[in-house]
């Protein structure tokens, strides 16, 4: 795999990491105000932004958009697997993983060529 089909895989990876931390970081906080959960979720969106816009952009130069879209979907659910387990304390359960593996098996329909 060339560096110019890695690099988008990378970046969707960060920003995914930072997606998760802004959407779900703040239930671990729960006593925090909600005003303050909403604030510090979209200044941690921004990294997520300086991350995904490039993703896209340059990965259009050798994806589909719905090729990225469905590889940015199975790296969302890799990534929160692996948050909710560590950071929340809340492991995936046995419909949880057979859910989300339908899903990765739409994304993989998507890299078919018809």
């Amino acid at each position: 795999m060339g560096f110019d089909r890695l690099l988008p895989i990378l970046l969707l990876l960060g920003s995914n990491i930072f997606m998760t931390f802004a959407w779900y970081g703040h239930l671990k906080y729960k006593s925090a105000p909600l005003a303050l959960a909403i604030f510090a979720s979209w200044g941690i969106a921004l990294f997520e932004y300086t991350l995904m816009v490039p993703a896209n952009r340059w990965g259009s130069a050798v994806y589909s958009a719905p090729q990225l879209k469905g590889m940015q979907e199975v790296i969302t659910l890799v990534v929160f697997a692996g948050f909710s387990a560590w950071y929340l304390g809340q492991p995936l359960k046995w419909n949880h993983w057979a859910g989300f593996a339908l899903i990765a098996v739409a994304a993989w329909l998507i890299f078919l060529e018809p």
